[in-house]
């Protein structure tokens, strides 16, 4: 006896000694749960679908070791606050858009989308194949949280206006719902930028608490019903030519599983993110024929000299971001090589073939 209570004493004063106690790792057999906060209303189209997917694709995956409970945006904790939550620890796992958390982390935005920037195929290209992720990840390392690439919209509309925009003068003094670098865009135009959560969109373009809103595309706004608080639909979404949306994981959490199943959880995402683009792909169009030939919207281009002036904001707004710090100038030099590579390329296969076809 006294053998074991010597041993035991050996133990405990290794551990005082190194004051360091060794990880909590998740063992093979041992079922784990989490929780997945979001940015989107519960179970909507695509968005809120897509979460459920990705938490569904891991139980699955996974033979029910991890099992993922989703909770809509306002249900657990509210939608701007997700990443916060998920980097406290409060939920294990977060859906959203990195530009939802430029207050906290300005650069974030260049992973969501930039106006005028690379589509949903450059976009992916990008982080997985020209060091977006690295600096992804190195970017969100200090909050304890670690993002992935888990949907992404394709280009979207311009959005849902109650007044007809001819000139670039027709944006002074619009309040619009526009997040992101887009916003800003619109604030140098002479609007005013609004960001709202999407539950609360009909309501605020229906009372006239906004002029305008954007929200996705075609099948989206039809699930909203934002044709019924509108009167123009423009395209096309300069502000958002590829949103890539975003899992973000606790380190702490992900750093406690067993190597399968991180690359499940890895894994997961990337499926989930190329089948959100191609569901939207197979269902904005029959979407936009709804809208024009059933519910009679007024679809509309947004003139040339307005995308021009956008366009010309874009490039300034986007240029000051990247020289705010080294951090903003680090990603913003690899997103615009990357950007000029596949714009090359582009304009001898995508684009033309389009234009031939």
């Amino acid at each position: 006896m006294k053998r074991r209570d010597f041993i035991r004493q050996a133990s405990i004063g290794a551990v005082a000694t190194t004051g360091v106690a060794a990880p909590a790792i998740v063992s093979a057999e041992t079922e784990v749960k989490w929780k997945m906060v979001t940015t989107w209303p519960k179970n909507f189209p695509v968005l809120g679908t897509g979460a459920n997917e990705l938490a569904e694709l891991i139980t699955e995956m996974s033979g029910g070791r991890i099992k993922v409970k989703v909770y809509g945006g306002g249900e657990l904790v509210p939608a701007f606050e997700v990443f916060d939550a998920v980097s406290r620890g409060t939920a294990q796992m977060g859906h959203g858009a990195a530009y939802y958390w430029k207050g906290k982390i300005e650069e974030a935005q260049f992973f969501s989308t930039v106006p005028f920037g690379m589509n949903s195929q450059e976009m992916t290209s990008w982080l997985y194949y020209g060091g977006g992720m690295e600096l992804w990840r190195e970017t969100y390392e200090p909050f304890g949280v670690i993002p992935a690439a888990a949907g992404n919209t394709t280009v979207q509309m311009a959005g849902w206006f109650n007044k007809e925009i001819n000139s670039a003068n027709d944006l002074k003094g619009l309040k619009m719902r526009i997040p992101g670098l887009g916003g800003e865009v619109l604030k140098r135009a002479g609007g005013t930028p609004v960001n709202l959560p999407g539950g609360e969109l009909f309501t605020s373009l229906k009372t006239g608490a906004i002029d305008a809103t954007e929200w996705v595309g075609p099948y989206n706004d039809l699930a909203f019903g934002l044709h019924k608080a509108a009167k123009y639909y423009y395209y096309p979404g300069w502000h958002e030519p590829g949103t890539t949306l975003e899992a973000i994981i606790n380190k702490k959490a992900f750093e406690a599983l067993p190597k399968d199943l991180q690359s499940i959880v890895e894994n997961c995402c990337k499926t989930v993110n190329q089948n959100m683009s191609l569901e939207y792909t197979a269902k904005n169009n029959a979407a936009l024929d709804t809208l024009v030939n059933k519910h009679n919207v007024d679809l509309r281009r947004l003139p040339d000299d307005v995308l021009l002036k956008l366009k010309t904001l874009s490039q300034e707004v986007v240029s000051e971001l990247a020289g705010k710090n080294k951090a903003a100038q680090k990603i913003y030099d690899s997103y615009s090589k990357f950007y000029k590579q596949a714009s090359a390329w582009h304009e001898i296969s995508e684009k033309i073939y389009f234009n031939v076809r």
